[in-house]
């Protein structure tokens, strides 16, 4: 896409004179092993984005939610993700097996920081674990084993500029409903009526038995 006007950066260097080098505490933030922080920061979080890239440079985010303090602790350097029944697209998880690197960030609800983990991940079916991943009757189907390589804590400044967690900012019908989009995007020959019912209240209670 030709943009009139536009000068684009193609070297580290070209970057740097516009990004000066961080500052000491920020560029030598960076474990490889949880702190007991980390470890409450993780037992707090109900959400975390999953992102991945193929081997041919594709690239993925999913996101992934369960009461909070579902990534389980496995030992100082290794964590769990359970997979729900979702999409079934499987994206990043097809991503994982062709480039097992992976970024993840997790999230507390109405705070500003967040917590980074980079490293590396498999795909497993089965552990003993698993039976520690039980919601509501439902064990996971996989899970994500991340062998971290790399763990620090974000600042708040992109949620302070956002104002995400500020309620009176939230304008939820600024867009049409998930049913509308779903029909113009997605499922263009469902009724309408049919989706509005499919997206509603039953959605939520029915994410756990493997309806959704």
């Amino acid at each position: 896409m030709e943009i009139p006007g536009l000068v684009e950066i193609t070297s580290y260097a070209e970057l740097r004179e516009l990004v000066p080098e961080p500052l000491a505490h920020a560029a030598d933030k960076t474990r490889k092993e949880l702190h007991e922080l980390d470890k409450q920061w993780l037992a707090a979080s109900p959400f975390c984005l999953v992102a991945t890239s193929a081997a041919d440079g594709s690239c993925d985010v999913s996101p992934k939610g369960d009461p909070a303090g579902f990534t389980k602790v496995l030992d100082d350097s290794t964590i769990a993700i359970p997979e729900r029944t979702g999409n079934r697209r499987i994206d990043g998880f097809q991503n994982i097996l062709s480039n097992p690197q992976v970024g993840l960030i997790f999230l507390i609800p109405g705070r500003g920081e967040t917590l980074r983990i980079n490293g590396r991940a498999r795909i497993v079916r089965e552990a003993p674990f698993f039976d520690d991943m039980v919601v509501k009757g439902n064990r996971p189907q996989l899970a994500l084993l991340v062998e971290i390589e790399e763990i620090f804590h974000h600042c708040s400044k992109a949620f302070l500029r956002s104002k995400l967690w500020k309620a009176e900012t939230w304008q939820p019908d600024a867009v049409p409903s998930r049913a509308k989009i779903a029909k113009t995007l997605d499922r263009p020959n469902d009724d309408l009526a049919e989706l509005e019912e499919y997206y509603g209240p039953k959605y939520e209670t029915g994410i756990y038995n493997g309806r959704y």
